[in-house]
């Protein structure tokens, strides 16, 4: 019996299954999968050491995602997924079978309906890749654990910011404070609003951080594209906004800033903070904002108080 694929090795029996266009949820096209990818009965059965899912449709669950990230399968509606015309360029190139970084490569081709591995183009170019510098078998079983749950949130932050991109700016306009109320800005006794979209002044949320309103943050959110950047005419026009109302705002896109907007914000009197892409779904991480807990694992260790 061959051993049963890891999760790269389901993408392209994913992809196959999904090759005749049609619209599938994913609890509809797994079982199709595990059959493309002639996985033994044993195999079908067999659970994640948790208990609590079956190793294969976890498998195929991570493999899914990262083809939806990069573009070869997409997401018309909740739980359904399509092939991409980069999703049967994959199967056509790699019929045999795809991995992470052979998507990578294709993505570094312009010619490519493969879009470049978003994880990977949003980090900074200075900072290491997560999880991949070190080899497996050198990682203490607290490293591995550790280095999973990296990589766990970074395909998380990728989808995070394409589900934003999708939904209207209102939805945006909420969801960032929703973060900022997840942050502990508004206090106990405090609230937080959207303005209305006709009439906001440049201003699209506002927090108030006493009963009173005593004390306002005041917020932009601008829901842009990847290659769509946010400029100095923007921080300007929020800053003229403030004017006369505070003198400190909160600047949230889900793309990022170019550098002359950073510049502008650093220099203008009016305190500018700026929240890109990457930190915003860091932040909707850590905060639990448009997430939720999944699984929770516990590590153990000796009690030596037991054995003094």
């Amino acid at each position: 019996m061959t051993d049963m694929p890891n999760w790269e090795g389901f993408m392209t029996p994913t992809l196959q299954v999904m090759s005749d266009g049609v619209t599938r949820h994913w609890r509809e096209f797994q079982p199709l999968v595990a059959e493309q990818a002639q996985l033994t009965d044993e195999q079908k059965r067999e659970m994640l050491p948790s208990g609590s899912q079956l190793t294969y449709k976890n498998r195929i669950g991570w493999g899914v995602s990262f083809l939806t990230n990069v573009g070869a399968l997409t997401r018309p509606k909740r739980g359904h997924y399509r092939i991409t015309d980069a999703g049967r360029e994959l199967v056509e190139l790699f019929p045999d079978g795809v991995k992470e970084r052979d998507v990578k490569a294709l993505g570094e081709d312009a010619r490519s309906p493969i879009r470049e591995y978003v994880a990977t183009r949003r980090r900074a170019a200075n900072e290491p890749a997560t999880g991949t510098s070190v080899e497996e078998s050198s990682m203490t079983p607290v490293e591995q654990v550790q280095s999973g749950i990296e990589r766990i949130h970074e395909e998380i932050a990728v989808e995070l910011l394409t589900r934003l991109q999708g939904k209207d700016p209102g939805f945006f306009e909420q969801a960032v404070v929703d973060l900022l109320l997840a942050m502990g800005y508004g206090g106990t006794t405090g609230t937080g609003s959207v303005t209305q979209l006709s009439n906001d002044g440049g201003i699209d949320g506002v927090i108030d951080q006493d009963v009173l309103g005593l004390n306002r943050v005041y917020v932009q959110a601008k829901r842009y594209q990847d290659g769509n950047t946010v400029g100095r005419p923007d921080l300007q026009a929020f800053v003229g906004a403030l004017s006369g109302k505070a003198d400190s705002g909160v600047f949230f896109t889900t793309s990022r800033f170019s550098d002359g907007a950073r510049v502008y914000a650093e220099n203008v009197p009016t305190r500018i903070i700026l929240i890109d892409g990457k930190r915003l779904a860091d932040l909707m991480i850590r905060y639990g904002v448009g997430v939720q807990i999944k699984e929770t694992y516990e590590v153990v260790e000796i009690d030596e108080d037991f054995f003094a």
